[in-house]
């Protein structure tokens, strides 16, 4: 054999197994992007499932805030739809509806003392509360395998494997403008 055909060879085999270990990397980051949103999704879901009870346990005693409540229930429902759609845009911006709705919730809450006072409702609360932070955790992570996954395939020899494989871009999960911008105390309590 010819040192020219070995060499030929030898640069093959080299130009498979860098192919195989880019399509291996690009596989580990696919998942890792499912595996975030399996745990936001988790979340997302037993948040759902405890918003209703916090209604009902305010419907209670809270008579004359319907609208407040019933807002909640709505942006609970676009949450779920989006959710289930893994519609990300929608997601960011529900979430945001329904943050702000048990925002208010919670701020309208503080005029009802026997509400504050009832074991069911401080459960749910802190619950909630708990859900909250454990997905703005799950976000980060979620925000950035996706960040890791948009850059590997977009990057030289990368993007040549993922082109022809069909891995995909994926969206960020943003949260709507009004989610981050400063609350106004003075009229949330003005009210």
């Amino acid at each position: 054999m010819e040192i020219g055909t070995i060499v030929f060879w030898v640069v093959i085999v080299v130009v498979v197994v860098y192919a195989i270990n880019i399509y291996n990397h690009l596989v580990r980051i696919k998942h890792n992007v499912a595996k975030a949103w399996s745990n936001i999704d988790v979340l997302l879901k037993q948040r759902h499932d405890e918003i209703p009870k916090l209604v009902e346990t305010c419907k209670q005693y809270m008579k004359f805030e319907k609208e407040t409540l019933e807002k909640v229930m709505q942006a609970r429902n676009q949450v779920s739809s989006a959710r289930q759609s893994q519609d990300m845009a929608g997601l960011g911006t529900a979430e945001g509806m329904l943050r702000m709705g048990l925002g208010n919730l919670f701020a309208v809450a503080e005029a009802y003392p026997d509400l504050k006072a009832n074991e069911t409702f401080q459960h749910l609360q802190t619950r909630i509360s708990t859900l909250e932070s454990a997905i703005a955790d799950r976000r980060e992570f979620y925000n950035e395998s996706v960040n890791i996954n948009n850059t590997r395939i977009e990057q030289f020899p990368d993007i040549i494997i993922a082109r022809l494989l069909n891995f995909t871009a994926r969206d960020l999960l943003e949260f709507d403008a009004a989610e981050i911008k400063d609350v106004n105390l003075k009229k949330l309590f003005s009210e």
